[in-house]
């Protein structure tokens, strides 16, 4: 759980460099593929299943409202709340922590727009400001280079921890809250786009907090001399760098630099730049629609064979597929 204590013992933690948090952020896409402005009227529960590979957003626009996840958080969330779970994952959002749950794919949804549809359950009889109105979005997080952080990530961050630090967040919540209520005109493209904005925030933040506890690859990021090489590999990722030429950024022989980053990161330098290469790869054919020919030159790879041996080697499937499954 991401919460104000494991932002506090972050903060005494080593942080990565402000230079190194922008270069490895510029590679990090969170989109929303569908949303659903809910209304219901207590007692209710909705179940979320677990989608591969997709983040999931909630704000609590009228509460309270109460989390449950299989991973055995339980949370209150009141007015103005917002939260992203990284990796999805089945959870429940419920009027009372003792109640079942039904799977939101057997509402009615009613479309608002392209991306956004509405759920209503409410009871004619009760008052409509005693419903529990909740803006939820499944949305595609792709962290491109820094991809290894996402298993390292929370499974719920919430955004109530960052607002000391980040106060530019509470006018989006209270916008979002607004078109939420009052359903202006465009409102649902509105909060699609601001649920984009705050989970990227959420993330954002976590990275600038030093990554919360999380160790391991972080411990890279949080290394002075080796971030210095993390952000050279990232800023030039198509270079063919030496074993040599690493070891000089980060000022050490080369026995020294290859033990130290196979120690802190859990693989060669050679493997950490194969598999950087093909998670960029990877968003800009299926995403970025690059032509794979342009993907492999840009990334270093003098033959198109080359390069997709290396892609289906990391990714698991060839170039190809990956941009007919996004087309």
């Amino acid at each position: 759980m991401f919460d104000h204590k494991s932002e506090t013992r972050s903060s005494k933690r080593a942080q990565p460099p402000r230079d190194l948090v922008s270069e490895l952020l510029l590679g990090m896409r969170l989109n929303g593929v569908h949303y659903k402005r809910i209304q219901m009227t207590p007692p209710f529960g909705i179940g979320f299943g677990a989608v591969e590979g997709r983040a999931q957003f909630h704000f609590v626009a009228r509460g309270p409202v109460f989390l449950r996840t299989v991973g055995g958080v339980m949370q209150k969330l009141d007015t103005h709340d917002a939260m992203l779970l990284p990796r999805g994952g089945q959870h429940e959002l419920l009027s009372a922590l003792d109640l079942p749950s039904r799977d939101i794919v057997t509402y009615e949804s009613i479309p608002l727009c392209k991306t956004v549809g509405a759920i209503t359950a409410c009871k004619g009889e009760t008052c409509p400001s005693k419903d529990a109105l909740i803006f939820s979005g499944c949305m595609e997080f792709d962290l491109g280079g820094m991809h290894p952080l996402v298993g390292l990530m929370p499974e719920v961050m919430h955004v109530g921890t960052l607002l000391g630090r980040q106060p530019e967040i509470l006018p989006m919540l209270e916008a979002m809250q607004r078109e939420t209520c009052m359903q202006r005109a465009g409102y649902a493209g509105i909060l699609a786009r601001l649920a984009d904005v705050v989970s990227a925030s959420i993330v954002r933040g976590w990275v600038e907090c030093g990554c919360g506890d999380a160790t391991g690859w972080v411990d890279a990021l949080r290394d002075p001399r080796l971030s210095r090489v993390i952000a050279a590999l990232h800023r030039d990722p198509g270079r063919d760098w030496t074993v040599a030429e690493l070891a000089a950024e980060m000022g050490s022989s080369r026995s020294v630099f290859a033990e130290r980053f196979l120690e802190v990161t859990g693989m060669t330098p050679v493997r950490y730049l194969t598999e950087l290469r093909m998670q960029l790869a990877a968003q800009w054919i299926g995403r970025e629609k690059m032509p794979i020919e342009s993907v492999a030159h840009r990334l270093g790879y003098g033959s198109q064979a080359a390069f997709s041996r290396a892609f289906k080697r990391v990714i698991g499937r060839s170039p190809g597929a990956v941009r007919a499954a996004t087309l």
